[in-house]
C-alpha cells in the first residue's frame, strides 16, 4: 500500500508541476511584444533579424489562399496585442481585411513593406487602359528584400532600442544570405535569358524581372482565364516548345492539369509562400531550368 501511495504522490506532483511549467512559459510569451505578419516568409524575415525577441502573429495561414482567406475570430486576441503590423501591401486578404484590423487595434502601428518598391501593375482596366492596382509578389525578388529587411530592422529598433546591435547584427547576416542566394540563382539561370515560362498565377513577376526571363500566365487580374487567352497561350507554348506550367500549391489545379493536357506537357507545384525563403528560390530556380 505504501509503494502504491509514493507511485500517485508522484504522479500528481509531476502533472503539477508540469502545469506550472507550461503557465510559465505562456506568461513569458505573453510578455514579448507582438508583431503582425500577413504571410510566411515575413515570419522567417523578422526572425532572420531579430531571433526570438517577438512574438509573431501570422494572419494567414499555412495552406490558405491569400486572396480568399477569411480571419478566424480567435485571431482577433493577438491582432488586440500586436505593436505593429507589416503589411505586404497588396496581398488581396490585406486590402480586404485592412478596416476590420484596424478598428480591433487603432493604435497599432502599420508599416506597409511595398512603399518605395518598384512596382510592377496588376493589369490595366480594360476601358480607360489605366494601371490597375500591382502585383503583391514582391518577397520573390531578392533586391526587393533587401529593402524590406531595412524597413523592418528600423521598425524593430524603434521597438526594442535596447536590442539595436543585435538587430544591425540579424540584418547584415540576412543581407549576406540574400547576396548569396541571388548569387547562385544568377549562376544557375545564367544560359537562360530571355526564356519564356507559362504560370497559371503570375506570382512569378518580379522573380522573372530580376533574372530576364518572360512570364505568361494564365490568370489575369485574379480571373478565370477566357477561352481565347487559354489559346493564344497554347499557341505560344507549342512555338516556344514549353512543357510544363507552374501552378501555386494553394490554387486549384484542373485548370492548370487541362492546359497541360492542351500543350502535352505536365503542371509542376511551386509554393512561393514558403518559410524557408532562400531555399524555396533554389528550388523554383532549379525547377525553371529543369524544365526550359
Amino acid at each position: 500500500m505504501r509503494l502504491r501511495y509514493l507511485i500517485i504522490l508522484f504522479v500528481l506532483i509531476s502533472i503539477f508541476s508540469g502545469c506550472g511549467s507550461r503557465s510559465g512559459q505562456s506568461s513569458a510569451v505573453k510578455d514579448k511584444p507582438v508583431i503582425l505578419v500577413s504571410i510566411l516568409p515575413q515570419v522567417t524575415f523578422v526572425e532572420k533579424i531579430a531571433g526570438d525577441d517577438f512574438t509573431i502573429s501570422l494572419l494567414i495561414p499555412h495552406g490558405a489562399n491569400p486572396t480568399t482567406y477569411s480571419l478566424l475570430p480567435a485571431q482577433m486576441a493577438e491582432i488586440a496585442r500586436a505593436e505593429t503590423w507589416f503589411r505586404m501591401g497588396y496581398v488581396g486578404f490585406e486590402l480586404s481585411w485592412a478596416d476590420k484590423i484596424l478598428q480591433t487595434n487603432p493604435s497599432m502601428k502599420v508599416v506597409d513593406l511595398s512603399e518605395g518598391l518598384d512596382l510592377i501593375s496588376a493589369g490595366t482596366n480594360p476601358e480607360t487602359g489605366a494601371r490597375t492596382g500591382a502585383d503583391p509578389h514582391t518577397w520573390l525578388s531578392p533586391s526587393l528584400v533587401k529593402k524590406m529587411a531595412r524597413v523592418i530592422r528600423d521598425e524593430l529598433i524603434a521597438l526594442r532600442p535596447d536590442r539595436s546591435e543585435a538587430y544591425q547584427l540579424g540584418y547584415q547576416q540576412f543581407l549576406r544570405e540574400i547576396d548569396e542566394t541571388d548569387t547562385e540563382i544568377r549562376k544557375i539561370l545564367s544560359e537562360y535569358h530571355g526564356r519564356k515560362f507559362i504560370s497559371f498565377h503570375p506570382s512569378l513577376s518580379y522573380f522573372a524581372r530580376e533574372y530576364g526571363l518572360e512570364q505568361f500566365s494564365l490568370q489575369q487580374r485574379g480571373k478565370e482565364p477566357t477561352p481565347g487567352h487559354i489559346a493564344g497561350l497554347v499557341k505560344l507554348a507549342r512555338e516556344e516548345n514549353i512543357r510544363v506550367i507552374f501552378i501555386q500549391s494553394d490554387f486549384d489545379r484542373e485548370n492548370a492539369r487541362m492546359f497541360a493536357q492542351e500543350i502535352n506537357g505536365e503542371a509542376i507545384q511551386v509554393w512561393p509562400l514558403n518559410p524557408e525563403w532562400s531555399e524555396n528560390l533554389l528550388t523554383i530556380t532549379r525547377l525553371l531550368r529543369d524544365n526550359f
